[in-house]
């Protein structure tokens, strides 16, 4: 399902390394509420399709809009650095694999939540920690442990404290690169049943990154498939998965069920 109109759109996006290529002539349009599954082998460009579209990487070549405000498409690359750091830390929230890098690990999970709630203007002390601790039940962990640093969390809890970090603002488009690599199965499942419990309820728009399929088909209602940076396949995650058309996204499938 495609509701309302276009959040962002992509055309010809491309980013090289010297003469290596990163991602190249990348298209595709996302809208509000969907989750964009982009899937492949380590090297396959996905991570840096991810940070080029997120502006963490200027792109080489293509352009980027984005539903700025509601207000309609606009080209990233016209916009200010101001702008940009604005919808980093409100419009937008970007889920690292590794939580540390998400985080910030030497204050307590409460202000790390508190941080992005004051960059949307809230400045009341007692609201702000009610949030938090809302938010610490949300995604699972005790809010008994709202002063507790990062550093003292599980992996697992870490990667729940970025979502909540992430979500707090209620952002309309959310990256996640990876956000299960590093989780043992147990624990990963959980994870995938909380994103998809809050993605749903939030109707966030999601642009997700990951080298495992099954995560792709639990999560996500269409997939890219890249090689070499470069997309080899796309459709709707059920009929690319369950009827791959490419030699490549065949590949990656049959290795799946032969694990």
């Amino acid at each position: 399902m495609k509701p309302g109109r276009v959040l962002l759109q992509v055309r010809g996006l491309s980013k090289f390394y010297g003469e290596r290529v990163g991602c190249e002539r990348v298209s595709f349009d996302l809208f509000p509420g969907e989750v964009l599954c982009i899937a492949g082998e380590s090297g396959s460009g996905k991570s840096t399709l991810l940070q080029t579209l997120a502006y963490e990487l200027r792109p080489d070549a293509g352009a980027v809009h984005y539903d700025l405000s509601g207000r309609g498409l606009t080209d990233l690359s016209g916009l200010p650095d101001s702008t940009l750091r604005e919808l980093w830390r409100t419009d937008w929230g970007f889920v690292r694999q590794n939580p540390r890098d998400g985080l910030r690990m030497r204050v307590s999970a409460g202000a790390n939540i508190g941080e992005r709630l004051m960059a949307i203007g809230e400045r009341h002390y007692g609201d702000i920690r009610v949030q938090a601790q809302d938010w610490l039940q949300r995604v699972e962990i005790d809010d008994t442990r709202l002063d507790e640093a990062p550093t003292s969390f599980s992996g697992g809890m870490q990667q729940r404290l970025q979502i909540a970090r992430n979500l707090v603002t209620r952002p309309r488009l959310v990256f996640m690169d990876e956000p299960t690599a590093g989780l043992d199965v147990s624990v990963q499942a959980r994870f995938l049943d909380l994103l998809r419990r809050l993605t749903a309820e939030l109707r966030l728009a999601v642009i997700l990154v990951t080298h495992d399929l099954a995560v792709a088909r639990l999560l996500a209602q269409r997939l890219i498939v890249m090689r070499h940076g470069r997309i080899v396949e796309t459709g709707l995650t059920d009929q690319v998965l369950d009827d791959p058309q490419h030699p490549y996204t065949q590949l990656l499938v049959s290795s799946v069920l032969a694990a």
